[in-house]
């Protein structure tokens, strides 16, 4: 296990450096610049702001300066926020935009596992097609379109869901819980009923039944520990991707998470609110990979 956790650790290095650089080629390689957008000033005012946050000195001296930067954990001030910090931004909007993914993560568990196991149980029945042809419409259907569809029936049609904010204990958290969390339960549902399927085949759960153990236990107890082995391995993906994804949701619903300061930011061409972004969600989704390569490596024997 502890050679698992330094490999993962010691492959996520070059894989940030990338991030980095791609990063850092691709917004300073975009057209106009952070200030392009501010009321006229003259030549020497630009040539002032250039010169405090450093773009006029070489490229490749603006990224061994944001480079040593970000070593040391400093990822510079917002360009268009001069008063904040990169992380300051960051911390601001993480807790609602986390707060949204595990609220999703939850919805998708409960209706994906829940609906998979029907499946496998009934396989080949009306319970069975009906669950799966749903999921691959949930997966086919982008949260771009999603949104706006739901905002129209139960926002606009019925009335019964507002269509934006982010209050505490309100009915605004249901609306952006079912568009982010709907496609990743339509793969939990899939990856379910494939690993039940292919556990309550087994010789286990044949001497299970034979020994009289209600049909309850040997599902619950006995196959669905080997059947959620594919979920848990999807977790960390799935995580990294509800978080990216919020992204799109935050923006359709007017969540004031980092989703939204990021697209604010790519707007504006805010730099280094744009690499901080990244280099931070890149950290992050390398860490919930390595956690769900230990959870399914602990719950697996054979992993170990």
């Amino acid at each position: 296990m502890l050679n698992l956790i330094l490999q993962r650790l010691f492959t996520a290095i070059p894989v940030l450096l990338a991030v980095i650089t791609v990063t850092f080629v691709m917004v300073h390689a975009a057209p106009g610049g952070p200030f392009d957008e501010d009321k006229a000033v003259s030549p020497e005012v630009m040539e002032k702001l250039n010169e405090r946050y450093n773009l006029n000195a070489p490229l490749i001296e603006q990224y061994t300066d944001y480079l040593s930067g970000v070593l040391v954990g400093d990822f510079g001030p917002s360009f268009r926020y001069p008063s904040r910090t990169v992380s300051e931004l960051i911390f601001t909007g993480l807790p609602i935009t986390f707060e949204l993914a595990i609220y999703s993560i939850i919805f998708a568990l409960l209706l994906g596992i829940g609906t998979g196991i029907i499946s496998a149980l009934k396989k080949n029945t009306y319970l069975d097609y009906i669950p799966m042809t749903s999921a691959m419409v949930g997966i086919c259907v982008p949260s771009i379109i999603l949104g706006p569809l739901l905002t129209l029936i139960f926002g606009i049609w019925l009335e019964i869901l507002p269509v934006s904010g982010w209050g505490d204990l309100s009915g605004d958290k249901i609306l952006p819980t079912i568009t982010l969390g709907t496609a990743y339960a339509a793969y939990c549902a899939r990856l379910t009923r494939g690993g039940m399927l292919e556990v309550l085949n087994q010789d286990f759960i044949r001497t299970a039944r034979a020994k009289g153990l209600s049909e309850t236990r040997v599902v619950l107890v006995h196959a669905l520990k080997g059947g959620l082995t594919p979920v848990i391995a999807f977790l960390g993906p799935a995580m990294a991707g509800l978080l990216a994804g919020s992204f799109v949701v935050e923006t359709i619903f007017g969540i004031p998470g980092l989703g939204r300061f990021y697209v604010e930011a790519a707007f504006n061409r805010d730099y280094t609110m744009i690499l901080g972004s990244s280099i931070f969600f890149s950290c992050l989704i390398i860490g919930l990979n390595l956690v769900s390569d230990l959870i399914a490596a602990a719950i697996n024997p054979k992993l170990r």
